[in-house]
């Protein structure tokens, strides 16, 4: 099929409520600004835009994939054969109930904006997550956050569309809630989520927050590109120490490097191919288990890369 033709009608449709792209560079849409083209992008900012596009990749036999803010992403140099999927439009809508103390919040709404307006209502509960980047939606599917804070630990209930079935609501107990783990199913596109919080002196919330924030800044390369944490922290230790300890830190494969501020961030330093970061990763994975007998586990997920990756 050609490219061209994959959701040609939707493209020719004056009513579709989004945009399409063919052959856009998802370089553009990730933090780490590595990727190859995706065959079509499409950004749908409502909820018949988005069932249109999986009913079209459905009947087109297209894999579909979809994209939040482009954290936490690592994209093949080749891109990626099918159709990336990114939300906009209604699913950044937000509110705030000051009676029930929760917030309704779209998959694609910016989590540091959520946070950062929790702080202005004066309610607690969502500190843990500043300085965290990219959007709820993505935010929720990895379960953002540490052993001890998390997002999931906030959510009352969850919303997702499935292509044949519509809209599912889940309660928060419905979802297995892991470390940078959920039980959503794949299948599934998280478009909405009521999070919990509760009254505390605005005072102490900015204290925690400047406190996480100024953490952050010190031991994290922020004002690096990168795709965030490359690596689970295994159970009581630390992945950056350990790729560290390891010898790793500051290594370098073209233009992607090992944070020396923190060895579990990669980072761009200008000109970096996707295969120099999964180098970098597949070194340290290798040195590690060497070194200490420990498997890391990727959190960063990759797009366009064969099976094994």
């Amino acid at each position: 099929m050609a490219k061209h033709a994959v959701l040609g009608a939707l493209a020719a449709d004056d009513t579709f409520c989004g945009e399409i792209r063919y052959d856009e560079p998802l370089s553009r849409h990730t933090t780490l600004k590595v990727g190859g083209p995706a065959r079509v992008w499409v950004r749908a900012d409502s909820l018949s835009a988005l069932a249109a596009v999986l009913s079209a990749c459905r009947d087109q036999s297209v894999p579909w994939f979809v994209m939040g803010r482009g954290s936490n992403l690592l994209v093949a140099d080749a891109g990626y054969p099918g159709v990336v999927v990114t939300l906009g439009g209604d699913f950044k809508q937000w509110n705030y109930d000051p009676e029930a103390m929760e917030f309704t919040v779209g998959a694609a709404a910016s989590l540091p904006r959520i946070v950062q307006e929790a702080f202005r209502q004066g309610v607690a509960g969502l500190e843990f997550a500043v300085g965290t980047p990219g959007s709820v939606g993505g935010a929720l599917r990895m379960n953002a956050g540490t052993r001890s804070e998390w997002l999931g630990s906030r959510v009352v209930r969850v919303t997702s569309y499935k292509l044949g079935t519509g809209l599912v609501s889940r309660q928060a107990s419905d979802v297995e809630w892991g470390y940078r783990h959920t039980s959503f199913p794949a299948d599934e596109v998280l478009v909405e989520c009521v999070l919990s919080v509760n009254p505390a002196e605005q005072a102490l919330i900015r204290a925690k927050m400047e406190e996480k924030l100024t953490r952050r800044k010190r031991t994290q390369p922020l004002d690096d590109a990168s795709c965030g944490s490359v690596f689970r922290n295994p159970e009581g230790r630390s992945a950056g120490a350990l790729i560290e300890g390891a010898g790793l830190s500051g290594a370098r494969v073209g233009g992607a490097r090992i944070s020396p501020k923190h060895a579990n961030f990669i980072v761009n330093t200008g000109g970096a191919s996707a295969a120099d970061v999964k180098a970098l990763i597949d070194q340290a994975k290798q040195k590690v288990k060497q070194h200490y007998g420990i498997e890391l586990t990727t959190e960063v997920r990759f797009l366009g890369f064969p099976q094994q990756a």
